[in-house]
Protein backbone atom coordinates (compact mmCIF):
# COMPACT_ATOMS: atom_id res chain seq x y z
CA UNK A 1 0.00 0.00 0.00
CA UNK A 2 1.44 3.36 -1.07
CA UNK A 3 0.42 6.08 1.39
CA UNK A 4 2.01 9.09 -0.32
CA UNK A 5 3.36 10.14 -3.72
CA UNK A 6 5.57 13.19 -4.30
CA UNK A 7 5.07 14.89 -7.67
CA UNK A 8 7.96 17.20 -8.35
CA UNK A 9 9.08 19.77 -10.86
CA UNK A 10 12.76 19.38 -11.79
CA UNK A 11 14.56 22.51 -13.09
CA UNK A 12 14.74 25.04 -10.27
CA UNK A 13 13.08 22.63 -7.85
CA UNK A 14 14.67 19.20 -7.39
CA UNK A 15 17.47 20.32 -9.72
CA UNK A 16 19.49 23.50 -9.17
CA UNK A 17 18.57 26.27 -11.62
CA UNK A 18 22.20 26.94 -12.59
CA UNK A 19 24.04 23.63 -12.50
CA UNK A 20 21.20 21.03 -12.48
CA UNK A 21 22.62 19.36 -9.38
CA UNK A 22 20.33 17.47 -7.00
CA UNK A 23 23.08 16.86 -4.41
CA UNK A 24 21.34 18.66 -1.48
CA UNK A 25 18.35 16.33 -1.92
CA UNK A 26 20.27 13.09 -2.47
CA UNK A 27 20.03 11.83 1.10
CA UNK A 28 16.29 12.46 1.33
CA UNK A 29 15.68 10.87 -2.07
CA UNK A 30 17.40 7.72 -0.82
CA UNK A 31 15.25 7.74 2.35
CA UNK A 32 12.07 8.08 0.33
CA UNK A 33 13.01 5.32 -2.09
CA UNK A 34 13.91 2.88 0.68
CA UNK A 35 10.56 3.66 2.31
CA UNK A 36 8.59 2.99 -0.89
CA UNK A 37 7.42 6.58 -1.29
CA UNK A 38 7.43 7.31 -5.03
CA UNK A 39 8.99 10.52 -6.28
CA UNK A 40 7.38 11.25 -9.65
CA UNK A 41 9.11 13.86 -11.86
CA UNK A 42 6.60 16.31 -13.40
CA UNK A 43 8.56 18.42 -15.80
CA UNK A 44 8.72 20.35 -19.04
CA UNK A 45 11.57 18.03 -20.02
CA UNK A 46 11.14 15.48 -22.80
CA UNK A 47 10.77 11.76 -22.39
CA UNK A 48 14.24 11.39 -23.95
CA UNK A 49 15.76 13.68 -21.31
CA UNK A 50 14.09 11.83 -18.45
CA UNK A 51 15.47 8.40 -19.31
CA UNK A 52 19.15 9.07 -18.42
CA UNK A 53 18.17 11.36 -15.53
CA UNK A 54 16.03 8.61 -13.97
CA UNK A 55 18.99 6.26 -14.21
CA UNK A 56 21.21 8.83 -12.49
CA UNK A 57 18.64 9.39 -9.75
CA UNK A 58 17.96 5.68 -9.32
CA UNK A 59 14.29 6.48 -9.92
CA UNK A 60 12.11 3.59 -11.14
CA UNK A 61 8.76 5.35 -10.92
CA UNK A 62 6.43 6.88 -13.53
CA UNK A 63 7.07 10.39 -14.78
CA UNK A 64 5.10 13.25 -16.28
CA UNK A 65 6.82 14.93 -19.21
CA UNK A 66 6.38 18.01 -21.41
CA UNK A 67 4.28 19.85 -18.81
CA UNK A 68 1.69 17.14 -18.47
CA UNK A 69 1.26 16.33 -22.15
CA UNK A 70 2.32 12.74 -21.48
CA UNK A 71 2.70 10.29 -18.61
CA UNK A 72 5.13 7.38 -18.89
CA UNK A 73 4.70 4.31 -16.66
CA UNK A 74 7.29 1.50 -16.74
CA UNK A 75 5.87 -1.78 -18.05
CA UNK A 76 4.73 -3.89 -15.11
CA UNK A 77 4.78 -1.03 -12.59
CA UNK A 78 1.04 -1.51 -12.15
CA UNK A 79 -0.71 -4.85 -12.48
CA UNK A 80 -2.40 -3.86 -15.73
CA UNK A 81 -1.85 -1.38 -18.53
CA UNK A 82 -3.95 1.71 -17.76
CA UNK A 83 -6.97 2.40 -19.91
CA UNK A 84 -6.27 4.63 -22.94
CA UNK A 85 -2.50 4.12 -22.62
CA UNK A 86 -0.34 2.67 -25.39
CA UNK A 87 2.99 0.87 -25.30
CA UNK A 88 6.12 2.65 -26.49
CA UNK A 89 9.52 1.22 -25.74
CA UNK A 90 9.65 0.09 -22.11
CA UNK A 91 6.70 2.26 -21.05
CA UNK A 92 2.95 2.61 -21.10
CA UNK A 93 2.27 6.14 -22.40
CA UNK A 94 -0.87 8.14 -21.70
CA UNK A 95 -1.17 11.20 -23.96
CA UNK A 96 -3.24 14.24 -23.04
CA UNK A 97 -2.83 16.50 -26.08
CA UNK A 98 -2.13 16.59 -29.80
CA UNK A 99 1.40 15.98 -31.14
CA UNK A 100 4.03 18.65 -31.61
CA UNK A 101 3.46 19.01 -35.36
CA UNK A 102 0.00 20.43 -34.71
CA UNK A 103 1.35 23.21 -32.49
CA UNK A 104 4.24 24.04 -34.81
CA UNK A 105 1.73 24.49 -37.64
CA UNK A 106 -0.49 26.64 -35.44
CA UNK A 107 2.39 28.92 -34.40
CA UNK A 108 3.46 29.34 -38.02
CA UNK A 109 -0.09 30.19 -39.13
CA UNK A 110 -1.27 32.61 -36.44
CA UNK A 111 1.90 34.18 -35.00
CA UNK A 112 3.51 35.56 -38.15
CA UNK A 113 3.53 39.11 -36.75
CA UNK A 114 5.92 37.94 -34.01
CA UNK A 115 8.48 36.12 -36.18
CA UNK A 116 11.42 38.32 -35.14
CA UNK A 117 10.55 38.21 -31.43
CA UNK A 118 11.04 34.54 -30.56
CA UNK A 119 13.04 31.45 -31.37
CA UNK A 120 11.46 28.03 -31.05
CA UNK A 121 13.37 24.85 -30.28
CA UNK A 122 12.53 23.52 -33.74
CA UNK A 123 14.49 26.42 -35.29
CA UNK A 124 17.48 26.09 -32.96
CA UNK A 125 20.55 23.92 -33.21
CA UNK A 126 21.73 21.68 -30.40
CA UNK A 127 24.56 24.16 -29.78
CA UNK A 128 22.14 27.07 -29.48
CA UNK A 129 19.95 25.26 -26.97
CA UNK A 130 23.07 24.28 -25.02
CA UNK A 131 24.16 27.93 -24.79
CA UNK A 132 20.73 29.07 -23.60
CA UNK A 133 20.31 26.36 -20.98
CA UNK A 134 23.79 25.46 -19.77
CA UNK A 135 23.17 21.86 -20.86
CA UNK A 136 25.77 19.84 -22.67
CA UNK A 137 25.29 19.52 -26.43
CA UNK A 138 24.12 15.93 -25.96
CA UNK A 139 21.65 16.96 -23.28
CA UNK A 140 20.43 19.74 -25.57
CA UNK A 141 19.87 17.20 -28.33
CA UNK A 142 17.59 15.25 -26.00
CA UNK A 143 15.81 18.45 -24.94
CA UNK A 144 14.93 19.19 -28.56
CA UNK A 145 13.19 15.82 -29.01
CA UNK A 146 9.74 17.20 -28.22
CA UNK A 147 6.68 15.04 -28.81
CA UNK A 148 3.80 17.32 -27.84
CA UNK A 149 4.70 21.01 -27.68
CA UNK A 150 7.20 23.74 -28.54
CA UNK A 151 9.42 25.68 -26.11
CA UNK A 152 9.97 29.27 -27.19
CA UNK A 153 12.81 31.62 -26.22
CA UNK A 154 11.14 35.02 -26.05
CA UNK A 155 13.18 37.98 -27.35
CA UNK A 156 10.57 40.76 -27.30
CA UNK A 157 8.99 42.89 -24.60
CA UNK A 158 6.64 41.73 -21.87
CA UNK A 159 3.79 43.61 -23.57
CA UNK A 160 4.41 41.85 -26.87
CA UNK A 161 4.63 38.51 -25.06
CA UNK A 162 1.12 39.10 -23.71
CA UNK A 163 -0.08 39.76 -27.26
CA UNK A 164 1.74 36.66 -28.55
CA UNK A 165 0.18 34.53 -25.82
CA UNK A 166 -3.30 35.95 -26.41
CA UNK A 167 -3.05 35.27 -30.14
CA UNK A 168 -2.09 31.64 -29.64
CA UNK A 169 -4.62 31.07 -26.87
CA UNK A 170 -7.45 32.40 -29.04
CA UNK A 171 -6.38 29.79 -31.61
CA UNK A 172 -6.64 26.98 -29.05
CA UNK A 173 -3.14 26.72 -27.62
CA UNK A 174 -2.04 26.99 -24.01
CA UNK A 175 0.98 29.24 -23.36
CA UNK A 176 2.86 28.72 -20.10
CA UNK A 177 5.88 30.53 -18.66
CA UNK A 178 8.51 28.10 -17.41
CA UNK A 179 11.79 28.76 -15.68
CA UNK A 180 13.58 29.64 -18.94
CA UNK A 181 11.16 29.29 -21.84
CA UNK A 182 7.59 29.89 -22.94
CA UNK A 183 5.86 26.56 -23.62
CA UNK A 184 3.20 26.29 -26.33
CA UNK A 185 1.07 23.16 -26.31
CA UNK A 186 -2.49 21.89 -25.87
CA UNK A 187 -4.91 21.96 -22.96
CA UNK A 188 -2.97 19.58 -20.84
CA UNK A 189 -1.15 20.46 -17.66
CA UNK A 190 0.70 18.91 -14.77
CA UNK A 191 -2.41 19.03 -12.60
CA UNK A 192 -4.49 16.94 -15.00
CA UNK A 193 -1.64 14.44 -15.33
CA UNK A 194 -1.21 14.27 -11.53
CA UNK A 195 -4.93 13.64 -11.03
CA UNK A 196 -4.93 10.83 -13.60
CA UNK A 197 -1.75 9.17 -12.30
CA UNK A 198 -2.85 9.40 -8.68
CA UNK A 199 -6.01 7.65 -9.82
CA UNK A 200 -3.91 4.80 -11.20
CA UNK A 201 -2.16 4.50 -7.84
CA UNK A 202 -5.62 4.39 -6.22
CA UNK A 203 -6.66 1.49 -8.46
CA UNK A 204 -3.52 -0.33 -7.33
CA UNK A 205 -4.38 0.58 -3.70
CA UNK A 206 -7.84 -1.06 -3.84
CA UNK A 207 -9.49 2.28 -4.52
CA UNK A 208 -7.69 4.33 -1.89
CA UNK A 209 -5.74 7.24 -3.42
CA UNK A 210 -2.38 8.07 -1.86
CA UNK A 211 -1.83 11.52 -0.40
CA UNK A 212 -0.27 13.67 -3.11
CA UNK A 213 2.42 16.28 -2.48
CA UNK A 214 3.39 18.62 -5.32
CA UNK A 215 6.63 20.63 -5.41
CA UNK A 216 7.33 23.41 -7.91
CA UNK A 217 8.52 26.97 -8.42
CA UNK A 218 7.04 28.50 -11.58
CA UNK A 219 3.84 29.29 -13.43
CA UNK A 220 3.74 25.98 -15.25
CA UNK A 221 3.54 24.24 -11.86
CA UNK A 222 0.37 26.04 -10.72
CA UNK A 223 -2.13 23.42 -11.87
CA UNK A 224 -0.13 20.69 -10.15
CA UNK A 225 0.26 22.73 -6.96
CA UNK A 226 -3.47 23.49 -6.88
CA UNK A 227 -4.46 19.86 -7.53
CA UNK A 228 -2.28 18.06 -4.98
CA UNK A 229 -3.34 17.43 -1.38
CA UNK A 230 -0.30 19.39 -0.21
CA UNK A 231 1.80 21.95 -2.07
CA UNK A 232 5.41 23.06 -1.73
CA UNK A 233 6.44 26.28 -3.47
CA UNK A 234 10.21 26.47 -3.79
CA UNK A 235 11.87 29.86 -3.80
CA UNK A 236 13.34 30.79 -7.16
CA UNK A 237 16.45 32.94 -7.68
CA UNK A 238 15.06 34.23 -10.99
CA UNK A 239 11.34 34.97 -10.59
CA UNK A 240 8.52 35.54 -8.11
CA UNK A 241 6.67 32.62 -6.59
CA UNK A 242 3.56 31.46 -8.45
CA UNK A 243 0.32 32.74 -6.95
CA UNK A 244 -2.14 30.08 -5.83
CA UNK A 245 -5.80 30.25 -4.91
CA UNK A 246 -5.35 27.65 -2.18
CA UNK A 247 -4.34 28.71 1.32
CA UNK A 248 -4.23 25.38 3.15
CA UNK A 249 -1.57 22.64 3.27
CA UNK A 250 0.84 25.04 1.59
CA UNK A 251 4.51 25.64 2.37
CA UNK A 252 6.92 28.24 0.94
CA UNK A 253 10.57 27.26 1.20
CA UNK A 254 13.23 29.67 2.40
CA UNK A 255 16.00 27.98 0.42
CA UNK A 256 15.92 27.56 -3.36
CA UNK A 257 16.46 24.56 -5.62
CA UNK A 258 17.11 21.13 -4.13
CA UNK A 259 17.88 22.62 -0.71
CA UNK A 260 14.42 24.21 -0.71
CA UNK A 261 12.92 20.95 -1.97
CA UNK A 262 14.48 19.08 0.94
CA UNK A 263 13.39 21.78 3.40
CA UNK A 264 9.78 21.62 2.22
CA UNK A 265 9.45 17.84 2.03
CA UNK A 266 10.95 17.51 5.52
CA UNK A 267 8.43 20.13 6.70
CA UNK A 268 5.58 17.90 5.55
CA UNK A 269 7.29 14.87 7.04
CA UNK A 270 7.45 16.61 10.43
CA UNK A 271 3.96 18.12 10.36
CA UNK A 272 1.89 15.23 8.99
CA UNK A 273 1.93 12.34 11.43
CA UNK A 274 1.48 9.02 9.71
CA UNK A 275 1.87 10.46 6.21
CA UNK A 276 5.48 9.32 5.95
CA UNK A 277 6.75 6.09 7.42
CA UNK A 278 10.49 6.07 6.75
CA UNK A 279 12.58 2.98 7.35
Amino acid sequence: MISCVIYTDLDGSLLDHNNYSYAPAASLLAELESSHIPVVPCTSKTRSELLPLREELGNRHPFVFENGAGVAIPHGYFDHKPENAHSKGAFWIRSFTLPREHWLTLIAEVAQDFDEEYRGFSAMSDDEVARLTGLSVEQARLARQREYGEPVHWLGTAERLRAFSDTLQRAGAVVLQGGRFIHVSGRSDKGKALRWLNGQYAIQNSGRPPVSIAAGESQNDIAMLETADRALIIQSPTHAAPRLRRKDHLYYSIASGPAGWTEGIRHFMASNEGLFTLV
